[in-house]
């Protein structure tokens, strides 16, 4: 009756990967439990996901080819963009947020686009913006941009209004850090290690671990530009970060408790170390308790079956 913090299924989303073909749900082998599912596979996972009570799921998308242009993010047919069809002809209701970045879609890697050795900052924004549109026309109802040029919230919602996706709002990846537990997810998307000298590296435009300050200022940045949610990723390592977002705005805030966070628990308790369920639950309690209003967490699902 004195609980301070309770954790609640409104306060989940379920990440969801989409995979070319049909009939096809593998599992990933760094992230057990989690499967890149075909868009009928999709469907019926969804289905469970509404039966649940989970109130929404973030989609990532395997594309079928990868090109220097990340031309299958922001293409009417591609991957997501026919998921989420899929998905709202089916569950209309079901809250659909689609990631947006390029390094599902680029041959290099990278969140942006490159040339000569560089990463082009200004150039992404114009193919950051029409993957959101793309995805907003294909049904979204939050685009959430985790590619972390400068400016994009603002390019995006700009992009958005001007094709008519007023009602679309952003979930900001706000303070999304360098960080090594990003691995397993390379896995589930096939994207492969971005690779390159100082100048071109993910950590020339994703947070220093070591840097709190500079995450205040760039989710104050995303204020201004528009952003109706921000999120801090990881989760897990970066509490005192979130909890100094929750000080900064009263804008609802998100987490991600990313793949690393979810493999190290599987792992932890297979080997015996760890209580399985007592460290999965106590993690996403100090989320919710460092402040975040939603979570994205690759428990979702288990935890709603286990309070069915």
């Amino acid at each position: 009756m004195v609980r301070e913090t309770r954790l609640n299924l409104d306060d989940l989303i379920y990440p969801l990967f989409s995979y070319p073909g049909e009939n096809i749900k593998n599992e990933i082998k760094s992230m057990p439990g989690v499967y890149q599912f075909s868009i009928d596979k999709l469907v019926e996972e969804c289905s469970e996901v509404v039966d649940l009570g989970i109130p929404a799921v973030i989609l990532f998308g395997i594309p079928e080819d990868k090109d220097t242009k990340a031309s299958g993010a922001f293409a009417e047919d591609g991957i997501v963009q026919r998921a989420i069809r899929a998905i709202k002809k089916k569950h209309p209701k079901l809250l659909v947020v689609a990631d947006v970045c390029l390094c599902e879609y680029t041959s290099h890697g990278h969140c942006g686009m490159i040339r000569d050795g560089e990463i082009l900052n200004d150039e992404s924004l114009v193919v950051l913006s029409k993957t959101a549109v793309s995805l907003a026309k294909a049904g979204a109802d939050l685009i959430a941009p985790s590619d972390m040029m400068d400016g994009r919230v603002g390019a995006i919602r700009s992009a958005l209004d001007a094709a008519g996706h007023t009602q679309v709002a952003i979930l900001a990846y706000s303070a999304k850090y360098a960080s090594a537990f990003y691995g397993p997810f390379r896995d589930a998307v096939g994207s492969q290690q971005a690779v390159g000298k100082s100048y071109l590296d993910k950590r020339t435009y994703q947070l220093n671990p070591a840097n709190p300050r500079e995450s205040m200022m760039e989710a104050a940045l995303d204020i201004d530009e528009g952003a109706d949610v921000l999120m801090v990723k990881p989760a897990g390592a970066y509490l005192d970060i979130l909890c100094q977002l929750r000080q900064l705005t009263d804008l609802p805030l998100a987490a991600y408790q990313v793949s690393g966070e979810y493999a190290q628990i599987h792992a932890a308790a297979e080997k015996g170390w760890l209580d399985y369920a007592a460290t999965r639950d106590e993690s996403l309690l100090a989320i919710k308790r460092a402040g975040a209003n939603l979570i994205l967490t690759y428990f979702a699902k288990e935890i709603a079956e286990e309070q069915a």
